[in-house]
């Protein structure tokens, strides 16, 4: 036998509620009376009456009932995409084509199209939001766009 090892030596386990010899009878180490004497009682993040974590910092954010989740587009991204060939020109582009080639998220229910940079390409588009300036530069390109009715 190893006289060595800790796991061979056992300390006495405490066992409240034993008598007054014990050094844990009568109360069991837990004060008179109220909530934390009583058995299993466990207070939530309470932290001896100081102002609790949740309550120091400040609230932030809102978050809507009635959340839409809009995909914004510029239409030099759009062009991206045509040159790198993960979209064809002759394609309508639409939610459903962007959602199937996995460049907006399958959660996006709608697509909003912006005019930052240039088309080079005629395309033919089919989204929820158009903002002025994209209509102005694919009037002048010849692509075609369809605003679907909400």
């Amino acid at each position: 036998m190893n006289l060595n090892s800790t796991s061979s030596i056992k300390e006495k386990k405490i066992r409240p509620g034993r008598g007054i010899g014990s050094g844990k009878g009568k109360t069991s180490g837990r004060g008179h009376k109220g909530q934390k004497s009583r058995r299993g009682v466990a207070i939530k993040s309470f932290e001896g009456g100081q102002m609790p974590l949740y309550r120091r910092l400040p609230k932030r954010g809102f978050n809507p009932i009635k959340k839409s989740n809009i995909a914004i587009f510029n239409i030099q991204n759009i062009q991206k995409f045509i040159d790198a060939n993960k979209i064809k020109s002759s394609d309508k582009i639409d939610l459903n084509l962007l959602k199937k080639l996995k460049l907006v998220n399958k959660k996006t229910q709608k697509i909003k199209l912006l005019g930052g940079g240039e088309l080079k390409d005629k395309i033919i588009l089919e989204v929820d939001f158009v903002s002025k300036s994209v209509k102005d530069k694919l009037s002048k390109n010849g692509s075609t766009v369809k605003i679907k009715n909400i």
